[in-house]
């Protein structure tokens, strides 16, 4: 994270707060507490993904199989694809 500029470091922070308070597929945020590292380890791929300028529907197809392989949960597409054009929304807002 060393070699990213101070607005690339800005949106990875955003993308975990993205995460942590939209996103929350086992639902850890109740809203009271603030920002935690529950879903940190799956913010590095995302935070690529959106760097290297792909879309929503890429974005939301990682979200949905981070759910299905490595939560064990059901998926909910339609959430994780507005999670995901708030991460694309995000990044143009931040970075171009």
């Amino acid at each position: 994270m060393n070699n990213l500029s101070t607005k690339q470091k800005a949106f990875y922070k955003k993308v975990a707060e993205i995460l942590w308070e939209k996103w929350d597929p086992i639902g850890v945020n109740d809203g009271d507490n603030e920002l935690d590292d529950e879903y940190d380890s799956y913010v590095p791929h995302i935070f690529r993904l959106a760097i290297e300028g792909n879309d929503a529907f890429r974005i939301a197809a990682s979200l949905t199989s981070s759910v299905e392989q490595n939560i064990g949960l059901g998926p909910d597409k339609e959430h994780d694809r507005k999670v995901a054009e708030l991460i694309v929304k995000t990044k143009i807002e931040m970075l171009g």
